[in-house]
């Protein structure tokens, strides 16, 4: 059960209105519009990050579900296995995502860019190897973007768990 009560529908603005309708009013926008302007400032990162980079978007979602599991936040978890999923992560490898080192559904970049992510939740920042490895892989934008949206899912793991955001079966907030 959510440490705070989400937020009342009936005091939302048109825009938090509007935002919530696009966003399904999924339990975690529910609670993030009590402060309009900062849901409004986090759902445009979270569109850049989910829809207008270059990074592959099979790679941006292994990334972001590892950093959920990392970060022990399932809300985020079973979200990013079904956007994954939708974007073509396959069951396999979204199954591997717990120990994908010793997998072998992941190819180079997958890899690369996995134990980029681990290192930058578990260490706060990669190792020279480790920032080499993909940075020889990617592209500086799609490496920026990388990290950018590790860095972001971090900050939205740590989000849903400080308020204990409630689970919602899946296929009501992701298509």
């Amino acid at each position: 059960m959510a440490r705070v009560d989400y937020s009342d529908p009936a005091k939302h603005n048109e825009r938090t209105r509007e935002l919530l309708g696009k966003n399904r009013n999924a339990n975690i926008f529910r609670m993030m519009a009590h402060s309009p302007s900062y849901l409004e400032q986090y759902c445009r990162l979270g569109g850049a990050i989910r829809h207008k980079g270059e990074l592959d978007p099979i790679v941006r979602e292994l990334a972001i579900t590892r950093t959920g599991i990392l970060c022990e936040a399932p809300y985020e978890i079973v979200a990013h296995k079904r956007i994954g999923k939708n974007v073509g992560v396959t069951d396999e490898q979204n199954e591997a995502l717990e120990n994908w080192e010793k997998a072998t559904c992941f190819d180079e970049v997958q890899r690369a860019a996995l134990a980029f992510t681990d290192e930058i939740v578990k260490l706060h920042k990669p190792t020279d190897a480790t920032f080499n490895a993909i940075a020889a892989k990617l592209t500086p934008a799609a490496l920026v973007e990388l990290q950018l949206s590790v860095g972001f899912y971090i900050m939205t793991s740590k989000f849903l768990e400080t308020f204990a955001i409630d689970l919602q079966p899946v296929t009501e907030v992701v298509g």
